[in-house]
């Protein structure tokens, strides 16, 4: 398991403010989890992680691999929020692996 041991840089941005995490894969449940342990997000992520209230919300560049692959259940959850960018997803729904590996995450704030 060569990838466990792989450190992963994420560029975070909440609020005009810039951020540099390094975690490594699986050190935290889902990217939402990583983003409130590191950011200290209030109502961010209200239902858990189920990926139904959009309220962990991002805007995210430098996805590679499986990570692009977006389920139904979120593709659904995202259109009732009315935002249309296709850099859009929800970060519960993102795991912690190489595929966020440099990636550039900025939180969406109301």
């Amino acid at each position: 398991m060569k990838d466990d041991k792989k450190t992963i840089t994420i560029t975070i941005i909440n609020d005009g403010r810039e951020y540099v995490v390094q975690t490594f894969t699986n050190a935290y449940r889902n990217l939402m989890v990583l983003l409130n342990n590191t950011t200290y997000l209030e109502s961010f992520g209200e239902c858990g992680g189920q990926g139904r209230c959009a309220t962990c919300l991002v805007k995210i560049e430098g996805l590679k691999g499986n990570a692009n692959i977006m389920e139904r259940n979120e593709k659904s959850t995202i259109q009732k929020t009315g935002v249309a960018d296709l850099n859009t997803r929800l970060s519960c729904q993102l795991l912690i692996n190489a595929d966020l590996d440099n990636a550039v995450i900025e939180i969406f704030n109301e």
